[in-house]
């Protein structure tokens, strides 16, 4: 089962508009098992084909620490027809990522949603037009309060692209809401970096916004500008795409919770 994921990551990228650039797909695997299940071994939920176990790209156990969440993986193998294809895997792919990438380096991926927390999307706001400075803030000033409020974080915002130093005192008090745990850290930060915001996903990651309100903040200024300017389809098809690995991550913070 490893080079099912492997293929695709060394001959074809995910995302669909990037697959088009660069040619057809590579050929998937048919499915070879009739069903997908959930075993419990020394406290953690593995997921199992025909009761063989999978194995992540770095073969380790795709093993998870809740039966819910087990069961949502399996359910993605068994929604697999003809063939396996990993581009309709989202939570598959995540959990792999947090198995053989998060699990050991987890002060790394920490770190990293931290730097977001120096110029995070929510800090910058347009000095025009009128409409969408209102909407910036009628969207984004609730989760700026609940940073302060809550996480005791006073970060400051700026009018334009040019970059505000954050006081070290809010990065350190939002830094402390960061999850130790591999399965929230490797969920969250998949969040941050769909979105550009670490304050987007510690709120969703506290239950302080649920998924639909955080996916729209993260999108405040495309939707406006596709408002103004027309749709622009190739950026809707990228924004689905991310929206299926955006839910993935959602999914994994609501069933480790």
């Amino acid at each position: 089962m490893r080079d099912i994921f492997e293929d695709i990551h060394k001959h074809n990228p995910l995302d669909p508009m990037e697959s088009a650039r660069q040619g057809a797909r590579p050929a998937l695997r048919k499915r070879f098992y009739q069903s997908a299940g959930v075993k419990e071994d020394g406290g953690a939920f593995h997921v199992v084909l025909d009761d063989r176990p999978v194995r992540t790209p770095a073969r380790k156990p795709l093993g998870v620490p809740t039966r819910a969440l087990a069961e949502a993986l399996a359910a993605e193998w068994d929604a697999q027809t003809d063939v396996i294809d990993p581009a309709r895997m989202p939570l598959t792919r995540l959990a792999n990522s947090i198995i053989d990438g998060v699990a050991d380096q987890r002060q790394a991926v920490a770190d990293d949603i931290a730097k977001y927390l120096g110029s995070d999307l929510l800090f910058y706001r347009a000095d025009a037009p009128e409409s969408l400075v209102a909407r910036q803030s009628e969207i984004w000033d609730p989760l700026i309060a609940w940073a302060r409020e809550t996480l005791g974080a006073r970060f400051i915002l700026a009018q334009g692209v040019v970059h505000v130093a954050q006081p070290e005192e809010a990065i350190a008090a939002a830094r402390k809401a960061i999850p130790q745990d591999a399965w929230r850290l490797g969920a969250m930060h998949s969040v941050t970096t769909l979105t550009g915001s670490a304050l987007l996903a510690l709120a969703l990651a506290a239950g302080a916004a649920n998924p639909a309100a955080v996916w729209d903040a993260a999108h405040v200024d495309e939707d406006f500008n596709m408002e103004t300017w027309g749709r622009d389809e190739q950026a809707l098809a990228r924004r689905d795409f991310r929206a299926k690995e955006f839910a993935a991550a959602a999914q994994v913070l609501a069933l480790t919770a």
